[in-house]
């Protein structure tokens, strides 16, 4: 399982959604026959983690039932598990109950929470019992309301202080292995989503053991910031998509989760080239 002290290059995250309400078409997969050819897709280009998210969390939707998230997630796990064993897999959700049920069912993973264990009280416990790494994400209110809650005296610093108060809060729990997503489109519009990016740097904060910093996820494929930028749709940004990955990179990013892995791998090929090109 990879682990935060085991991330000492860059890694890609790729996604996959198994739900029909995700904002990108691209990253749906319906069936097992889409699920497996997606699958394996990204192992072949280059994916060290695979994101299975059962819960559309995209601003404006409506989560499904926690039974709903289940049943949508229990034939990809088995699929994982008989298919593909050895690789590495993360699952989207914010309901402690998912993780557990996941866990009793193909052992380690890696929970990424948009909540940050907001939104169920029996998250960080439950990580900690089960001590799994730990994706933290940076969001205000619901789906439905985070993005009327963009106002921020200064986006950075506050993303910031929010990750510091998180990281102590979860070495009470007993979690070790955080890792943090700024959470770009989440609660935050296109200046702020820029600024922060510009400033990802400014999140590095020091381990409480010492070692390093806790690594940093970017997860900026296809967004909102791009396309409504561009006057374009989410299908149509996957070059822009690749210049924001290179600038997270550049900036401090550890993870880029993207929608496409084979690009995703080969930006982290020219960051690697940029940073000894001897």
């Amino acid at each position: 399982m990879i682990t935060i002290d085991k991330i000492t290059r860059p890694l890609v995250m790729g996604i996959i959604n198994l739900n029909g309400d995700s904002f990108y078409e691209g990253s749906r997969c319906l069936t097992d026959r889409e699920f497996c050819d997606k699958y394996e897709m990204m192992l072949r280009d280059g994916a060290d983690i695979i994101d299975l998210g059962a819960c559309s969390t995209r601003p404006g939707s409506t989560p499904v039932s926690e039974e709903e998230e289940w049943e949508r997630l229990k034939p990809a796990l088995k699929r994982v598990l008989l298919n593909y064993p050895e690789s590495e897999i993360s699952i989207d959700t914010f309901r402690a109950s998912v993780v557990l049920r996941a866990f009793d069912f193909v052992g380690d993973f890696i929970i990424n929470d948009i909540s940050s264990g907001e939104d169920d009280p029996e998250m960080l416990n439950t990580a900690a019992r089960l001590q799994l790494p730990y994706i933290a994400m940076h969001k205000r209110g619901t789906p439905e309301t985070m993005q009327s809650l963009c106002e921020y005296d200064d986006v950075t610093t506050e993303v910031r202080g929010y990750f510091e108060r998180f990281i102590n809060r979860a070495d009470e729990y007993g979690i070790k292995d955080v890792i943090i997503d700024p959470g770009f489109g989440f609660a935050k519009n296109i200046e702020q989503n820029y600024k922060l990016l510009n400033e990802l740097g400014e999140l590095k904060i020091n381990r409480l053991d010492g070692k390093g910093h806790y690594p940093i996820l970017a997860g900026l494929s296809r967004k909102s910031m791009i396309y409504k930028l561009l006057d374009k749709g989410p299908s149509d940004v996957l070059h822009a998509t690749s210049a924001l990955n290179l600038t997270a990179l550049l900036n401090g990013a550890s993870i880029l989760r993207v929608h496409d892995v084979k690009e995703a791998a080969e930006i982290i090929k020219i960051y690697n080239k940029l940073r000894d090109p001897a």
